[in-house]
């Protein structure tokens, strides 16, 4: 797991060959003129999804992880933390792992939790269980996917 702000990001390109491209979209994103909801970018290597929600009490999330995607979640606006858990500490999943989505839900709790301020960003590898989306009131923020297999 990363957390940064999107003025540093070019110190992690050199982590995933997709980082680039995944960095250049979010500082090039024009995020008051996109619909909510997802769309690819470069086919199933990148993609990108508007998320405009309420944010969510630490009750209501549950720990996910990924199989075939790097997550780099982006806060525009917002009061927002997550939970984090190696997910080779998870042991309750919540239900089977699915392909289709490409994700995995634990009942396990959060081993922390992390601040994420607008301007800010996480990345999650496969390794990394999250549980985005808590605070108070309205999140706005960008999910970028970012394929494994590059």
């Amino acid at each position: 797991m990363i957390i940064d702000k999107l003025d540093n990001a070019d110190r992690y390109c050199a982590l995933h060959p997709g980082f680039a491209a995944a960095f250049r979209l979010l500082s090039e994103f024009d995020f008051a003129a996109a619909e909510a909801g997802a769309r690819e970018v470069d086919g199933a290597r990148l993609t990108v999804n508007v998320v405009r929600a309420p944010a969510r009490t630490a009750d209501e999330i549950k720990l996910e992880a990924h199989r075939r995607y790097v997550d780099i979640q982006y806060l525009v606006a917002g009061d927002e933390s997550f939970g984090w858990k190696p997910t080779s500490e998870c042991a309750t999943p919540a239900g089977e792992y699915d392909e289709a989505k490409d994700v995995i839900k634990f009942e396990d709790q959060p081993e922390a939790w992390f601040p994420l301020t607008p301007g800010s960003f996480a990345v999650f590898f496969p390794e990394d269980a999250h549980g985005p989306m808590r605070g108070e009131g309205q999140l706005e923020k960008l999910v970028v996917k970012v394929a494994m297999d590059w």
